[in-house]
């Protein structure tokens, strides 16, 4: 007799959470949730490599903000990890978050910090029109769908990228 073995369904929260980030967040150009800690990645790309020291400096900006946004919200030792990767003439500013700490206002932070710091070495897709109703929508979605992150346990490592105005998600 044959057994047919049942196909894992891909989880819907983890998949609209990376589209909605994507979405909400021109700045971010991939985001990716790691199962193995609980991590959230985000990956903002720039057209050329910032200096060593505008990287550290930002970098260290970041996280005391971040730092500081968390004891406000009544959060304390969030996993918070920054590295600069450099490919060519382009860069990749990484930041990595544990999703137990993470909320859609410090996302919302993050972007500002780097769209203020970095503006014009950021690569973004094409503006899009902002409707602020939908906006507002999307954000509770995304406060919702980290919420269940941390309530129910995701095993599938999944990717967002965004590619010529679309976003696409994979599981890995």
């Amino acid at each position: 007799m044959r057994k047919f073995r049942r196909k894992k369904q891909p989880n819907m929260d983890g998949i609209n959470l990376l589209v909605s980030i994507l979405v909400c967040y021109p700045e971010i150009g991939t985001v990716s949730f790691e199962p193995k800690d609980d991590t959230l990645h985000f990956s903002f790309p720039f057209r050329e490599v910032p200096s060593k020291e505008a990287f550290e400096a930002t970098g260290q900006f970041i996280k005391e903000s971040i730092q500081a946004y968390h004891a406000l919200e009544g959060f304390f030792n969030g996993q918070i990890g920054m590295t600069l990767e450099a490919q060519g003439n382009t860069a990749f500013f990484h930041i990595v978050r544990d999703v137990y700490t993470l909320s859609r206002g410090e996302i919302g932070l993050i972007s500002t910090l780097m769209r203020e710091h970095f503006g014009k070495l950021l690569i973004l897709d094409q503006e899009r029109d902002v409707d602020m109703e939908a906006d507002a929508a999307q954000g509770d979605a995304i406060d919702h769908m980290i919420g269940n992150l941390k309530i129910n346990r995701v095993t599938d490592k999944m990717i967002g990228v965004r590619e010529n105005g679309r976003v696409m998600v994979f599981n890995k």
